[in-house]
């Protein structure tokens, strides 16, 4: 559901403005978490708020495992953002404070998934589905 300047963001459940970055945030929750990955949108938050070093914080979205803890972070940034080690520090910091098995970053073009490993994350071929992830 859009309309011109806007686009729906089923979790925050209102229209929101339309930015290259909301339309990679939109396309991600509709088809890549929920109808890829089976999350239901009541398991997923957009726009999270967080406080890391005394700074707010927003985390574009965070799926939640069954149990309510925080499971994945997504960081999403405009396609013409080109995804490297600024992005995953970004998620990395949040992550400080959410504490997830799973960080994404996508601009739309690319995903790249990382699950934690012992004290580090690994690159994931194939994302897991929302029940895998518990």
């Amino acid at each position: 559901m859009t309309q011109g300047r806007e686009i729906w963001d089923p979790l925050r459940k209102k229209a929101v403005a339309r930015t290259p970055e909301e339309e990679v945030r939109q396309w991600f929750i509709g088809a890549v978490l929920h109808e890829g990955m089976g999350v239901p949108e009541h398991m997923m938050m957009s726009e999270v708020s967080l406080t890391y070093n005394n700074m707010p914080r927003r985390a574009d979205i965070v799926v939640y495992a069954k149990s309510g803890k925080p499971v994945m972070i997504v960081e999403c940034k405009r396609p013409d953002v080109e995804l490297g080690q600024v992005t995953v520090d970004q998620a990395l910091r949040y992550n400080k404070v959410l504490d997830v098995k799973y960080i994404t970053i996508t601009n739309g073009k690319k995903t790249f998934m990382f699950v934690r490993e012992g004290e580090g994350y690994i690159f994931v071929e194939k994302a897991p589905s929302w029940d895998e992830m518990q």
